[in-house]
């Protein structure tokens, strides 16, 4: 098959799954997994793994990190920023001493484990949005919190990849800069991006409006997130932190919401259903089989830990009880996120192939299993 044959399939697949999954109120993503898992060598055998395919990939975790911090409520973040603080690092201190420990027991090496657990750190709320919205809390004071923790819960796991990645990149290199000088312009380019950066992304799309070009915010948005997810690489960091900052500082300009609107036509039309397809294509059978024990103590101690973590960081936050399983709760999907640091690790060679299908199969059930619980705590807690 061609690649016009390829990407034809993926898309009338992805419509079909899409929709299927959204009818069963279950994220879009799942659908578009278990498309790759179908269509790919698991299954179907119609659809391989290529240079295509994975450079589509590339296009689409880059372009979904733009949107994460483009939808960033930077606002919200600063009214709750202690109590948002607290979840999201008591949410990611326990999962990764969680999926560490894990690692260890199953004999991974030290890089495989503390890998793992910056995977499961991570947080994805979209499916958590959609129950608190259903249950008319997604503008309560724990909503509220959820959503900004979430924000930095992806920027911190994000820095923490980079710097994993980093560490890793410095090890197996023969000769090279020593680390100390390769953190220092890593430290420098990140203070570039959150000092300097935005004000002249806000200059650059501020002039875009002027140009007679068709699309010209968009065009000149997408220039800036291509080129500093570039530098982010040129430093040694992951090319998603370039995407992310790049998308956070357009959401705080005039050009945010027509950026936003035709970057998700972009983004959700091809790229990033492409994305989730190749992690789908790269799940085997024989792997979920082999490492069955694996995905259930990921899985199990994946929705504890997030869940006891978060709402232990809620409760420093002066929140009652309630609240902070409710918080803990809404914590716990990994989805997207989780599911972009897997597929980094696994191309910076974190994780090894063999471990791969099993870290996916666990996001994918701590995702499904999460709306469950965040609706048992809601209805607990208007009980």
């Amino acid at each position: 098959m061609n690649w016009l044959g390829t990407l034809s399939l993926i898309l009338i697949a992805v419509i079909i799954c899409g929709q299927l999954s959204t009818c069963l109120k279950l994220p879009a993503v799942l659908g578009e997994l278990l498309c790759g898992v179908i269509l790919g060598p698991a299954v179907l055998h119609w659809l391989q793994p290529s240079h295509l395919l994975d450079t589509l990939a590339d296009l689409g975790v880059i372009c979904l990190m733009f949107l994460a911090g483009l939808d960033s409520d930077l606002p919200a973040l600063k009214k709750l920023w202690r109590p948002c603080l607290l979840v999201a690092v008591m949410g990611m201190i326990i999962p990764i001493i969680t999926a560490d420990l894990t690692g260890h027991y199953f004999y991974l090496s030290n890089t495989a484990s503390l890998f793992l657990g910056v995977t499961f750190a991570a947080t994805s709320v979209s499916i958590s949005v959609v129950v608190l919205q259903e249950m008319q809390q997604l503008k309560s004071l724990a909503g509220t919190t959820i959503l900004g923790a979430a924000v930095i819960d992806d920027l911190l796991a994000v820095l923490v990849l980079s710097l994993v990645t980093s560490l890793e990149q410095q090890k197996k290199a023969a000769t090279g800069q020593p680390l100390w000088q390769t953190l220092l312009i890593q430290l420098i380019f990140l203070l570039i991006l959150v000092l300097i950066c935005p004000k002249i992304v806000a200059w650059l799309m501020k002039l875009s409006q002027h140009l007679v070009l068709p699309a010209s915010e968009t065009a000149v948005a997408l220039s800036l997130c291509l080129f500093l997810s570039y530098l982010a690489k040129l430093v040694g960091l992951s090319d998603v932190i370039g995407a992310f900052f790049a998308g956070l500082a357009i959401s705080r300009t005039k050009t945010k919401k027509i950026v936003n609107h035709n970057m998700e036509a972009l983004g959700y039309s091809l790229l990033i259903p492409i994305f989730f397809i190749s992690i789908g294509l790269k799940l085997t059978v024989a792997g979920l089989k082999k490492d069955w024990l694996l995905i259930l103590f990921l899985t199990i101690g994946g929705i504890g830990a997030k869940l006891l973590g978060a709402a232990l960081g809620a409760r420093l936050a002066h929140f009652s009880w309630h609240n902070a399983w409710i918080i803990g709760a809404g914590m716990i999907a990994r989805g997207e996120m989780a599911l972009v640091v897997a597929q980094m690790g696994l191309k910076q060679h974190l994780l090894a192939p063999d471990y791969y299908s099993a870290v996916i199969a666990a996001i994918i059930l701590t995702t499904l299993i999460a709306p469950i619980l965040l609706r048992f705590f809601l209805k607990q807690h208007h009980q």
